[in-house]
């Protein structure tokens, strides 16, 4: 196992997101290079170690094949009323993701956030993080696009079956997110013809080097999303997409601009809608302003050691 140097940030978020106000990343260097190690909390060591060996992949990636990768806006499940202030964040994007299905949250409140976006990007898709049952599913997005197509769903319901039969009853495409990077077999979805679209995380899925042979063996279009990473994970998700020989939708990879703050100098955060391929590494000064409270970078440390011991 190479040496590390590791160090523990606490990011402040603009406006919520999954629930995070505060974002926690461990900074990892090694002869390779820097990575990042950024499991959510609730995660546990076993899905965790899919993020360490991520992290600690290094720089040997594919060869790009574009110089710039095209982005989207993402925007939180907030009030109608908040949308421009959210999108007034991503500009120069032409597509913006929008989260759906939130807890404690009805239809209509999607429907009006969604309105909100269309009158200010042409293109917009949709989040359901696995939220909704087949008929509540076809229910939304029949409303969703009343007023207009959606590039596509997201990850409208939990399982492979149950994306099939959505999919079989709607118009809309639908893409898989979490039944790619929290399966078993994130094979699945392509045999089971449940999406049209895959969505693909580097981090979740241990690294670029994997993640790209699960979009060859897909044969699905593929869209690159974030895990809520700091620019040095976005780094990593741009070289999976720079990399990809096919790339017909824009990217969740602008995802810094939801957080007040990051780890280098000049972020990744997608202004203009592209990110640039180019090498970025964390500023001495900002990881010391950013340093997590002593009781969470004991807890991270902690984790890593744990997690360590699950990698071959």
């Amino acid at each position: 196992m190479p040496t590390l140097e590791a160090h523990v940030v606490a990011l402040p978020m603009r406006v919520p997101f999954r629930g995070v106000t505060t974002r926690e990343a461990m900074l990892l260097r090694t002869e390779r290079g820097w990575g990042e190690f950024a499991p959510f909390l609730e995660y546990d060591d076993q899905e965790a170690a899919r993020w360490l060996a991520a992290a600690l992949e290094g720089q040997a990636w594919p060869a790009p094949v574009r110089s710039t990768v095209p982005v989207n806006a993402t925007v939180p499940a907030v009030p109608a009323a908040e949308v421009a202030d959210v999108l007034a964040r991503f500009p120069g994007c032409t597509t913006a993701k929008v989260k759906v299905a939130q807890a404690g949250q009805s239809l209509r409140d999607d429907v009006d956030r969604v309105a909100a976006v269309r009158d200010l990007v042409p293109n917009v898709r949709v989040d359901a993080n696995a939220a909704w049952t087949v008929d509540e599913a076809v229910t939304a997005l029949t409303a969703l696009t009343a007023l207009g197509e959606l590039e596509y769903c997201e990850q409208p319901c939990a399982s492979v079956d149950e994306l099939a039969a959505v999919r079989r009853r709607v118009g809309t495409r639908i893409a898989a997110d979490e039944s790619i990077r929290k399966a078993s077999d994130p094979l699945l979805v392509a045999r089971r013809e449940a999406a049209d679209v895959v969505v693909l995380k580097v981090a979740p899925m241990g690294g670029v080097v994997r993640a790209m042979a699960v979009a060859e063996e897909c044969g699905l279009p593929v869209v690159v999303s974030s895990a809520l990473d700091t620019s040095i994970g976005i780094r990593a998700g741009v070289a999976l997409a720079a990399a990809l020989p096919s790339l017909p939708f824009a990217c969740g990879l602008a995802t810094t601009s939801l957080m007040s703050a990051d780890v280098v100098t000049e972020p990744l955060d997608g202004r203009g809608g592209s990110l640039a391929v180019r090498d970025v590494e964390p500023s001495p000064e900002l990881l010391e302003r950013w340093r997590a409270a002593p009781e969470r970078e004991r807890w991270w440390r902690d984790r890593l050691a744990r997690v360590l011991e699950l990698l071959p």
